[in-house]
């Protein structure tokens, strides 16, 4: 059985999903962005602050180069880990990659009580996800499969993921 990869930018439910599928599947659930924490000792804030955008890349896709060879794994990456081209190459190798989306008003509304957004630590966050919504949109749009989770449940979209990945339950 091929992993399922959750993409997205922040707010669009990545985490939340990805829990319930794994509950759903028997499968081991990763979340990308907490392993960085785990192997760097700090937090992704931190690692921001301190080396810059630049090197959380380069940590990012350490760590996802190593989650891709998982087997039977929900894997949930950070907003920002489609940016590089060998990320979405070494997580389709044995995954197949689903991207959540949702409006930039609905993700401001999810991602407004949490300071642990240092890309939204801006005076115009609003302004600012729709600029990262439009310079990620390419990139996004790499996905093997597309959901919008406006207006649904995160059982909702999991199911929408089983259904459209042919996965089946345990």
């Amino acid at each position: 059985m091929k992993n399922i990869v959750l993409t997205g930018f922040m707010g669009t439910g990545k985490t939340e999903v990805g829990r319930i599928l794994s509950r759903k599947l028997g499968y081991v659930l990763v979340d990308a962005d907490t392993e960085i924490e785990k192997e760097q000792g700090i937090t992704i804030t931190e690692i921001f602050k301190q080396y810059g955008e630049p090197k959380f890349r380069e940590i990012e896709s350490n760590v996802i180069k190593r989650l891709s060879e998982i087997k039977n794994a929900v894997i949930s990456t950070g907003g920002g880990a489609v940016l590089r081209q060998e990320n979405m190459d070494n997580l389709r190798k044995n995954g197949v990659i689903i991207c959540l989306t949702a409006s930039p008003e609905t993700i401001l509304k999810r991602t407004s009580n949490n300071n642990d957004r240092p890309l939204l630590q801006v005076d115009n966050p609003l302004q600012k996800i729709k600029e990262l919504l439009e310079f990620r949109k390419p990139y996004y749009e790499k996905a093997d499969i597309m959901i919008d989770t406006e207006g649904k449940s995160p059982i909702e979209v999991a199911e929408e993921i089983i259904e459209k990945t042919g996965i089946k339950k345990d």
